[in-house]
């Protein structure tokens, strides 16, 4: 017969266990995707000045921001794939010990072909990373704890655009040290920390449970457990398929679709949005400080949100609802010409479009199985950034035509609306799953 204290015996250990891994490994998880979203995204704020240094016009600096995302494209999946080989820990390192070096050769661009080459070569070596990361954490958390801990882990996007923003300003003011212009030594000194994070994920992140020596036997015999049966559990794509028929699934092409909004969203108002506040006749320091606000809210409404999809255990309308408020706040800023409502409207666009991170990655490793999880979550990032390069060279495209920066915002609209419909079209085939209405072989 089970002892009575049993349950308080496994709760406590299970408390025990998520406060180990969750202190041991997500802040340096954050710590390293925020520096990877800076590198990524700072050439945003270089732009107030490179582009009139290196003759960029707006359509050129879209395809060099296009041009990241082709090489994402190209080697993600690969590159996942690679980290179940090799490990998290070393591939993790390698992945940012790469994207450090190519981000400080950024500095040294001249015009538009070496930044289309500078940005196409940071896509590559950033590829993998977060897919890489989201795998990792399925090995350490249950899938109870996935949309607050992915939540927790992609606050770093927005606040590297609200920590980076000033900085960023800062840097641009260094004009002229050492001979240097004030992007280039942007460029250096956010790249190098990134070489210095992948040199510590070597002896910092382990890269599995069984690997963890502080945990107790004890406590990675339960976390091993524990993950095994999630694993267990069914999934609408089935076990072990080949690479080709992962990528040629309709589930992930759906969630491709869904994610690709947000991840367009995401990475274009990082990418333009500095250029969009100061076409209101701001200062570069100005710009800064105004960039900050709408990320620093979506920082916080993204954990909050995310805590939420998992206390209530719902994932669809988590996620479908934020895009919702997405699609709709950026076709609002067609209608207005206000610099105050345009950065009220950018910060519920960024609030409703970072919300839905956790919620969605949570319920897309809840229908990956184990055996496709590597290949479905660099998948579904993969392509998704098809839409995300093309909104991003589009962008540019637009505003150079039109000279509307509202008007350039068009196609984020279209993916978030779409993403929006799609997640509620998938809930209902869940249901029915569920409710036996449709065969588990027709899916």
């Amino acid at each position: 017969m089970t002892p009575v204290h049993a349950p308080t015996e496994e709760a406590a250990t299970e408390a025990a266990v998520m406060r180990k891994v969750g202190l041991r490994l997500v802040p340096f998880l954050i710590l390293c995707y925020f520096i990877a979203y800076i590198d990524r995204v700072n050439a945003g704020f270089a732009a107030l000045t490179m582009n009139k240094d290196v003759g960029l016009s707006q359509a050129m600096f879209g395809i060099g921001g296009g041009l990241f995302f082709v090489a994402y494209v190209l080697f993600e999946v690969p590159s996942n794939l690679a980290m179940e080989r090799f490990g998290a820990r070393i591939w993790i390192a390698r992945i940012m010990v790469t994207w450090g070096l190519v981000g400080i050769a950024m500095a040294f661009v001249t015009g538009p072909y070496t930044f289309y080459l500078g940005r196409f070569l940071l896509g590559a070596a950033e590829a993998g990373f977060f897919p890489g990361v989201i795998l990792y954490l399925t090995y350490w958390f249950p899938k109870a704890y996935r949309a607050r801990i992915v939540a927790t882990f992609m606050v770093a996007i927005p606040l590297s655009s609200f920590l980076g923003s000033p900085l960023s300003a800062a840097l641009l003011q260094m004009d002229g040290v050492a001979g240097l212009r004030g992007w280039q030594w942007l460029f250096i000194m956010e790249a190098i920390p990134a070489v210095l994070l992948g040199l510590a994920a070597l002896v910092l992140l382990p890269s599995r449970p069984s690997e963890a020596a502080w945990l107790s036997p004890a406590e990675r015999a339960w976390l091993t457990a524990r993950i095994a049966a999630d694993r267990g559990a069914a999934s609408p794509v089935a076990d072990h398929l080949p690479l080709w028929k992962v990528l040629s699934n309709k589930y992930v092409w759906a969630l491709a679709l869904i994610y690709s909004g947000s991840s367009a969203t995401s990475n274009a108002l990082s990418l333009w949005m500095p250029q969009i506040l100061k076409s209101f006749g701001l200062s570069n320091l100005e710009t800064g400080f105004l960039n900050m606000i709408p990320f620093g809210i979506a920082s916080v409404f993204m954990i909050v949100w995310g805590l939420r999809a998992d206390r209530s255990g719902e994932r669809v309308w988590s996620t479908a609802l934020p895009l919702a408020l997405t699609s709709t706040c950026l076709l609002a800023t067609t209608l207005t010409s206000s610099l105050a409502v345009t950065l009220l409207l950018l910060t519920l666009v960024l609030v409703g479009n970072y919300a839905i991170k956790g919620p969605f990655w949570a319920l897309a490793t809840e229908w990956l199985s184990a055996g496709t999880a590597g290949a479905g979550i660099a998948g579904i990032n993969t392509l998704s950034h098809l839409g995300t390069g093309s909104a991003t060279w589009l962008l540019g495209v637009i505003k150079d035509q039109t000279g509307s920066f509202p008007l350039a915002l068009l196609p984020l609209v279209a993916l978030t609306a779409a993403g929006s419909a799609m997640v509620l079209a998938l809930g209902r085939a869940a249901r029915r799953r569920t409710a036996g209405a449709v065969p588990a072989a027709a899916i």
